[in-house]
């Protein structure tokens, strides 16, 4: 056994009386610079992992205003050159209503969502007005994406920045934080392009598969903006069926549907599929069931629906069908598919277990239904 009870580290150093300065000074001095200019030393380490990541970011900006302005041109033959009237799009902005007394805020959110929505439609429809609503929809859906990028973009780069003028590396530390999500997203967008422009269904789009199949072989009537129902007999149950209108890119607005639909005959349950974020260490293309209003978004058509539900206290069951960002709103993967006839067993075991003979269901496909008929 090694017996260090003699050891003279000074010695063993060289910072004894016969020391070395060089020795000392290569001890001394990183202390010294990292005491006094180690936020900046991290800032510039931090900065070029940044910098790169936006690079990426401005390529996909890039990539979807080029592939949304080619569209364009191809599918809807523009009268005139459309990139200025594009780019001005890709600006509009819009400010969510005050918040202070929160009575009432869910109404002027959706008046001003809907009311961004039906000018974008108005006047990308203007661009050329003989457009049809399947083209138009995926030109909308095109916007978006690049919108959405576009203002990523915008946002990374601004906290860049501005962190970057202050030479404030804790100012920097929040943005190196959450850039790796940022970038997952927004690469996950960028690959959702393809499948919208070429009108694929996409991983969102399971809700309205299972429920579009099965309204495939009935009368179907528009009962809201963009959304469709049907009826069947099922199982001496009279059974609903409510999806957004395919094989357009469009989510529909099932609040509205869902709001006329139980004023003319209240259901005696709603059953809502819909596709699910999973958490890390989830498999994908895992259902799961659940209790209440199972659809995402900003938050309106939920509230529509929980709320007429409550009124005339109808129970909401909920079937969802796992999957990650990219799976969601990127081409519909073989196994998210393959889940259609097990989500449709779930359906029929549901209706048997929660309902009698004579009662009334009323199911609802939520998601986007690009790719999907009915």
């Amino acid at each position: 056994m090694v017996d260090f009870t003699n050891f003279d580290f000074d010695e063993f150093m060289g910072f004894g009386d016969d020391s070395n300065p060089l020795l000392m000074l290569i001890w001394i001095l990183p202390i010294i610079l990292f005491i006094f200019y180690g936020q900046r030393i991290q800032l510039q380490v931090t900065s070029g992992e940044i910098k790169k990541a936006i690079k990426k970011l401005d390529g996909y900006r890039v990539e979807a205003r080029t592939e949304l302005i080619d569209y364009v041109k191809k599918n809807m033959t523009p009268k005139e050159d459309p990139v200025k009237r594009i780019d001005r799009f890709l600006e509009y902005f819009t400010i969510m209503p005050v918040d202070m007394d929160p009575n009432g805020i869910v109404d002027k959110v959706r008046h001003i969502v809907r009311s961004r929505e039906d000018y974008s439609r108005n006047h990308v429809k203007s661009l050329s007005p003989d457009t049809d609503d399947v083209t138009l929809s995926r030109v909308l859906t095109l916007l978006e994406i690049a919108s959405s990028l576009h203002m990523i973009h915008k946002i990374i780069n601004h906290m860049f920045l501005t962190a970057k003028k202050q030479n404030n590396y804790p100012l920097i530390l929040p943005l190196q934080m959450i850039l790796p999500f940022i970038m997952e997203e927004a690469e996950a967008i960028t690959k959702a392009i393809p499948a919208f422009k070429q009108g694929q269904p996409v991983g969102d789009g399971i809700g309205p598969m299972v429920v579009g199949k099965m309204m495939l072989d009935t009368k179907k009537e528009t009962v809201a903006f963009e959304t469709v129902s049907s009826e069947m007999d099922y199982e001496g149950r009279k059974l609903v069926m409510l999806k957004a209108e395919g094989p357009g890119s469009s989510v529909g607005r099932p609040g509205d549907a869902v709001e006329i639909l139980i004023s003319k005959d209240k259901p005696d349950i709603i059953i809502m599929i819909d596709a699910a974020l999973k958490m890390e260490g989830e498999d994908s293309a895992v259902t799961a069931q659940g209790f209440g209003a199972a659809i995402g978004g900003i938050g309106t058509e939920r509230f529509q629906i929980e709320e007429i539900a409550s009124k005339n206290k109808i129970p909401i069951f909920a079937i969802v069908i796992k999957q990650s960002v990219k799976e969601a709103i990127t081409l519909m993967t073989k196994d998210i598919a393959n889940q259609a006839e097990n989500v449709r067993n779930q359906i029929d075991e549901m209706i048997k277990e929660n309902t009698e003979p004579g009662q009334r269901v009323l199911l609802i496909g939520v998601g986007n239904t690009v790719g999907v008929p009915q």
